[in-house]
Parts: structure tokens; sequence; C-alpha cells
């Protein structure tokens, strides 16, 4: 059954999930709005890519590359009619918005075939790997804070296919450095619109203090429905470090778009943790595997529902900037995917202005 048929089904259920999951993040948040307030805005530029991992064979397959450039504003800084949307949609809370672009490339994981097809199929048919796409998004998150918890609810704007300039941006780089080109974007997905909704909450759990080094715990749930992605997540993270309460955690690109964000305050004048943590995810519909919502014969692969993945890495921050190291496993998202625990890299820097 084609990825059209079982969509409005999906759909369905999804925006169920995701207004009961709504109802529970917001009577879960109790606690009075008193962060710190912090009247600067933040830069942000993060990267990703399956280049840097922990597999020396891997380069160049499924998620292969992201890019991000984010601002954020400072605390209650918003206009009235939008700070009283924040509050409509989470309670009280000190509030920021957040605006940016990113770009992800998603490839097979044969880069050098200049046809996706299995020997025998018939050009519309099932893929045997990963079908080659890009993604280019806009993306405008409020954010609620309070002492324990950061809430997030966006929208994302774009589109998917050969206007995502994943083609040029990844062979033009491979042509400049000498590598060779990938031989099967004239079969990448085709363009089409993107709309996306996301909501979702993290807590901020303190565990322990001894001799000045902390440790805390930071649960999340998020879910998001559109004609690019429909998904339920929860997770779990833990820190270990000094001024742990400056942040929420780090975001990640090819993760979720709620996740941590890019609004801190450092608490002392050095701060820095490492953290370890996980999620899992219940996946709904990914355009990216299943191929363009409205062509019925469009190139895809069978999806995985579940996937899992664990998160690692390291932050400090200082002067006003926060630079931030992550590696992501992530578990299989299709049948035929190859490797085990895929895994890719991610660097981000923020600076505040």
């Amino acid at each position: 059954m084609s990825a059209v048929v079982k969509l409005p089904r999906v759909r369905h259920i999804a925006a169920t999930t995701l207004l009961l999951a709504g109802g529970a993040l917001g009577s879960l948040s109790t606690a009075e709005a008193t962060p710190l307030q912090d009247k600067q805005g933040t830069w942000t530029l993060q990267g990703e890519n399956d280049a840097v991992s922990t597999l020396k064979s891997t380069s160049d397959q499924y998620y292969t590359s992201g890019l991000r450039l984010n601002w954020t504003s400072g605390t209650d800084t918003l206009p009235t009619p939008i700070a009283a949307i924040s509050k409509a949609i989470w309670g009280e809370g000190v509030q920021r918005i957040s605006m940016g672009l990113q770009q992800m490339i998603f490839t097979p994981r044969d880069t050098q075939s200049p046809s996706p097809w299995a020997p025998g199929q018939a050009q519309t048919s099932l893929l045997r790997d990963r079908p080659y796409a890009s993604v280019l998004l806009g993306t405008i998150n409020l954010i609620s804070d309070t002492d324990t918890s950061r809430s997030v609810f966006g929208i994302q704007v774009g589109v998917m296919g050969p206007a995502g300039l994943g083609r040029q941006l990844q062979n033009g780089f491979h042509g400049a450095i000498g590598d060779t080109k990938n031989q099967g974007w004239s079969h990448q997905l085709q363009n089409q619109p993107i709309f996306q909704v996301q909501g979702g909450r993290t807590w901020r759990l303190p565990l322990v203090k001894v001799v000045g080094i902390e440790m805390d715990m930071l649960p999340s749930a998020d879910a998001a429905i559109g004609d690019y992605q429909i998904y339920g997540r929860i997770g779990d993270m833990i820190r270990i470090g000094q001024g742990l309460n400056s942040d929420f955690g780090i975001p990640t690109i090819g993760g979720s778009g709620t996740d941590g964000t890019d609004a801190y305050k450092a608490t002392r004048p050095f701060a820095w943790y490492f953290f370890g943590g996980v999620t899992g995810e219940a996946v709904g519909y990914d355009a990216t595997l299943q191929g363009n919502t409205m062509r019925s014969n469009s190139l895809h692969v069978n999806k995985k529902w579940d996937v899992g993945e664990i998160h690692a890495g390291l932050a400090i921050m200082f002067y006003g900037l926060r630079v931030s190291y992550s590696q992501v496993w992530q578990t299989q998202q299709f049948d035929g995917a190859k490797s085990g625990l895929f895994n890719y890299g991610s660097l981000m820097v923020s600076a505040k202005f």
C-alpha cells in the first residue's frame, strides 16, 4: 500500500497523540517562572556529518549532512501578541522566540551507482536503498521557561526536493576538495512544500551535588505532525558538570527541532558538562523514506516505526559563548539498512550579541 493511502489514517492517529501529549505536558509544569533574565539575543551555527563517525568506513550514507543557522531572542522581548500566543499554549513562563534556517541531506549507502533501483524492478518500485533527498526548512519556535522546564512550540515551512539544494552543496563541496561526486542525484525525491507543527517539553531535575560537581536529569517528550514527518518521542539525558542550570541541554539538527534549543544563560564564568542519554521514537511518517506525499509512484523504502538513539558529548560556556560536540548513534530507520547502528557527529557554536 502506498504512503498516500496510509497517510490520512496516520495523521489522525498522530494528531490525537499530539493533543493528548500536549495536555499531559501542560499538566506537569507548575513551577514559577523565575529563571534569570537574559536580554541578549543568541546566534547559533551548527553542522552535522556522518563523516565524523566512530565507524571509519562510514561516509555519505543515509542522513549524511546537516547545517543550521539560528537566532534566539532575549527573555521577555516578544511583541505582546506573540507573547500572548506563547502563554496561551504553555501558561506562565519566561518567553523567547527562535528563528532559523536548516538544510538536511540524505543519500543511499551506494552513492556511486547512477541507478537506485534493484535489478529487475520497475522505476516506480520499492528501492533497494534510501532515496536521495534534500530538505530546506525555515523554523520559528516559541520558547517558554520556568525554573524546572523548557517548553517549545513551533512551525517549520520549506521544501523537500531539488529546491533544497542538496545536490549542489554536496557535489560542489566534493568537487572543491577533489573527492568523487555522488552519482544518483538525478533520481532524488521531487519538490514538495513542507509544513510541519511541533511541540515538546524538557524537564530539568537536579539529582546530586558533591564537592562542587553537579548531576541532573533531563527527561523530555515531543511530537510533530506535517507532510515531512509525523512522530512522537520520549527521552532522558544525564549531565555531570558545573553550571547545569545554564541551559536545558544541546539540540541536534537531525533529531527533534525542539530538544534543548539554543537559549542559555551561563550561571558561572566557566560552565561545563558531559552528557549522555537515550531517546525512543514512534514514527508515523517520514517523507524522506516513504517518498513524496502526493505521488503514489514516488521512490520509497519501507520505514521502521520504532527508532532509538543514543547521545553523548560535551558542552562548555565561557565569555558568552557556548560550544558543544555530540555523537549520535541511531538504530536502523528502514528495512534493509546496513552497518547496524548509524552514527554522526554534531558540532555547535553559539554566541550572544
